[in-house]
């Protein structure tokens, strides 16, 4: 590769570029059905000048999937499915059928599981924590690596009696030591139901934890949530392989559209096990005012899907599952990782002219169990930060769309840039903060810490332009100095809705 120190990524360099790309790695040239697909269905990225990689944050739908959607509803005629009327009739038989085709793109056993359809991944999870078996003899162990739906997981837990252990990550891959795991699997009692979770992948650092662990948890008694919202949209996940207890996903992240409905895929056996704090319209056989009682969840997932599920939206599901599988997902994770390997090397290689990297990434620098989601800070010659608002901000001039923040994964951040316990425990002693960037503020005036990361991540319409236009904006950052773009204050509320109505 090209020395870092001396790569300037101009536009009349990246077919040289992509050449020596496909070189070194052949596998994306088993991939042209994307770049087919790109220009037939995401056209508006290239017309538009858009770069977007911010597919961990949210996936791309595809035109055709809005049009096949917009056609059904247009020419049919759909009711509330909770009735007998004809209308009502045909919009249960689309439901159901959505129903049954997650659990074939997932293959799944539709005697062994489940769907219950939610409005994301965060409602998934909290049907899961609110209804969890947790006693004073329980625990609920849980990575550090985890999205913080996950996390509030802990407050049911707590609430109950039950004994809440975090498993941390460690440097510099940000990844959960086996050992660690095992010991801590191995350390629950019998007579209660214990609970497991973590990210088939991370949302910060993009690491991939086993999933191995699944049956090492079974095997010690464990009940296992694997969070998959951040897997799913470029692996394979195959359910007759590994089999967890609860899944939860939002179908945004796999395929753009429609935002609005996520699902929880359980096995039957574990569901079985929650108990509903309440009851909900849909939910139970029968309730009364005047009698002053209720009687059974529905058993299954009607149990648990509260009121009407979002019925006009679930045919849109198949249909961009449809999508996918007509491209492949084992395609879509080829391209990802040939795409993040490149990068990875690219990001690294690149040097201030004094021999310093430009860039700080957090989690593996490596190509080996990990997805296409990079966190990095931009540094300096000296090693300074560069604000993260202001990065954004220039890459937003260029039309290049990343994520920056603590993408609701404070277990990592606070690992990755080495704030202590006490440093944060101290934002819970008093007032709370009113943002997250008056926080980040704090923080920083008081430690010198940067405790926000920039994220960058590739998905189903990602192509070689994306990754190297993206570079040739890196590079302008070479030789800087985090001085010449300051620390940007932190904005007001009315700020922020100003930016956002316009």
């Amino acid at each position: 590769m090209t020395d870092g120190r001396h790569a300037c990524y101009a536009p009349d360099g990246r077919a040289a570029a992509e050449a020596e790309f496909t070189v070194r790695y052949p596998a994306y040239l088993t991939t042209p059905a994307v770049d087919e697909l790109r220009a037939a269905d995401y056209a508006r990225l290239d017309r538009l000048g858009h770069v977007y990689l911010d597919y961990t944050g949210g996936g791309l739908y595809a035109e055709g999937q809005v049009r096949r959607h917009h056609d059904l509803l247009a020419e049919n005629v759909f009711g509330n499915p909770h009735s007998q009327n004809p209308t009502s009739l045909a919009m249960t038989h689309l439901v159901e059928q959505a129903r049954a085709y997650v659990l074939a793109f997932f293959n799944a056993d539709p005697d062994e599981y489940t769907v219950v359809f939610t409005a994301n991944a965060s409602g998934a999870l909290k049907l899961v924590g609110e209804s969890y078996p947790f006693t004073p003899g329980s625990r609920y162990a849980l990575a550090y690596d985890n999205h913080n739906s996950v996390n509030g997981i802990r407050e049911f837990a707590r609430a109950r009696g039950a004994t809440v252990r975090y498993l941390p990550v460690e440097l510099p891959d940000l990844r959960l030591p086996e050992s660690k795991v095992l010991a801590a699997l191995d350390d629950a009692g019998p007579g209660a139901h214990h609970l497991f979770a973590y990210p088939a992948q991370s949302n910060f650092s993009g690491v991939q934890h086993p999933l191995a662990w699944v049956e090492a948890a079974h095997a010690r008694g464990w009940d296992v949530l694997l969070d998959c919202a951040a897997f799913a949209p470029t692996n394979r996940l195959d359910l007759r392989q590994v089999q967890p207890d609860f899944v939860p996903l939002s179908f945004y992240k796999i395929f753009g559209y429609p935002t609005g409905v996520g699902a929880l895929l359980a096995r039957r056996s574990t569901l079985a096990k929650l108990r509903r704090p309440w009851f909900a319209g849909g939910t139970i056989t029968i309730a009364s005012v005047q009698g002053d009682g209720w009687h059974s969840l529905i058993p299954g997932e009607a149990g648990f899907e509260d009121g009407t599920v979002n019925y006009l939206n679930l045919p849109a599901v198949e249909i961009g599952l449809r999508h996918v599988a007509a491209l492949g997902i084992e395609v879509i994770h080829a391209r990802v990782a040939a795409l993040t390997a490149w990068l990875l090397d690219a990001m690294s290689g690149l040097r201030h002219a004094n021999g310093a990297p430009v860039v700080q990434i957090y989690g593996p620098v490596e190509p080996v169990a990990r997805g296409g989601t990079i966190a990095f800070t931009v540094r300096d010659p000296g090693g300074v930060d560069f604000d993260f608002r202001r990065v954004e901000a220039a890459a937003a001039e260029r039309k290049i769309s990343l994520r920056t923040g603590c993408f609701c994964n404070p277990g990592d951040g606070e690992v990755a840039h080495h704030v202590q316990p006490q440093e944060m425990a101290h934002f819970f002693d008093g007032p709370a903060p009113g943002s997250f960037y008056e926080f980040y503020d704090l923080l920083h005036t008081a430690t010198g810490k940067t405790p926000s990361t920039i994220r960058v991540s590739l998905g189903i319409a990602s192509n070689f332009a994306d990754v190297y236009r993206f570079m040739a904006f890196l590079a302008t950052f070479r030789d800087r100095r985090a001085a010449e773009l300051p620390w940007a204050a932190a904005p007001t509320l009315e700020a922020v809705l100003q930016r956002d109505a316009a």
